[in-house]
C-alpha cells in the first residue's frame, strides 16, 4: 500500500500479484538497480551485529497487502541463511499509526510475536475489528489471554516509544513510500511494485543479500 493510499481500501491482494512475475529473473537475468530495487543514497542504520546481513520488513497492520504477504514472509524467514538477521518494522506515515507500532513492540518485548502477530492481521482483515486505538488494542490483546497489566506496562513503556521513533527514522532513511517493503543491509530496498510481486521481491532480496555478502 503506497503512502498516498494508506487510508483507502485496497482491493488487490498481494497473493494475486504472483502471476505478474517478471521474466527477467526467471530467465536468469540479475535484478536491475532503479528497476527492481533502489540503492539507498545514505546507508541506513542497521542493528545486526558485525558479520550479519540485516533484512527489514516494513509493514502496517491495517494494510491488506501486508496481511496477504505475512504467511509468505513468515515462511521465508524460517529458511534464511545463518548470516541473515530478519526484523519487522511497523511504519508510521502519520501519528495515527503509533498505537499499532506500540502494539507490535509490546508483543515483541513479551515474546508474543510468534503467537499473536499474524492474529492481529486476521483480526483486522478477516474479522473486521478496528484495532486502530489503544483501548481497542488492549481489549483485543486481553481476549487473547494476555495479562492486561503486563501488556500495558510494555505498551506504554519508554522502550516502545523509543523503538517507534526509531522505526520512523528507519523508514525515512530508506525513503519507504509504501508497504510492504523490504530493506537490505541498510543499502537497498524493494517492494511489490518494483519487483512485480512480493514473492519476486523476496527473490530480489536474496540477490541483494548476496551483493551485501560479497561487499558490493
Amino acid at each position: 500500500m503506497k503512502r498516498r493510499d494508506f487510508s483507502l481500501a485496497c482491493g488487490a491482494a498481494v497473493a494475486g500479484s504472483v502471476m505478474l512475475q517478471s521474466n527477467a529473473l526467471a530467465q536468469g537475468k540479475p535484478p536491475e538497480s532503479g528497476v527492481d530495487y533502489l540503492v539507498v543514497e545514505k546507508p541506513a542504520v542497521v542493528e545486526a551485529p558485525a558479520g550479519k546481513i540485516e533484512v527489514v520488513e516494513f509493514f502496517w497492520y491495517n494494510c491488506p497487502h501486508c496481511s496477504a504477504f505475512e504467511p509468505t514472509f513468515d515462511a521465508w524467514t524460517k529458511r534464511v541463511p545463518k548470516d541473515v538477521v530478519v526484523r519487522r518494522v511497523p511504519v508510521a506515515f502519520q501519528d495515527s499509526f503509533a498505537p499499532q507500532q506500540r502494539l507490535y513492540y509490546a508483543l515483541e518485548a513479551m515474546g508474543l510475536v510468534a503467537k499473536l502477530h499474524a492474529k492481529v492481521f486476521t483480526a483486522i482483515h478477516v474479522e473486521k475489528k478496528d484495532l486502530a486505538k489503544g483501548d481497542a488494542i488492549t481489549d483485543w490483546v486481553v481476549k487473547q489471554g494476555v495479562d492486561k497489566a503486563k501488556f500495558l506496562e510494555q505498551y506504554n513503556s519508554f522502550s516502545a516509544a523509543t523503538k517507534a521513533t526509531r522505526a520512523v527514522q528507519l523508514q525515512n532513511a530508506y525513503k519507504i513510500d509504501g508497504v510492504p517493503a523490504l530493506g537490505v543491509a541498510g543499502r537497498y530496498w524493494t517492494d511489490g511494485v518494483m519487483a512485480k510481486s512480493m514473492e519476486r521481491a523476496l527473490q530480489v532480496v536474496e540477490f541483494l543479500v548476496g551483493r551485501a555478502r560479497s561487499g558490493k
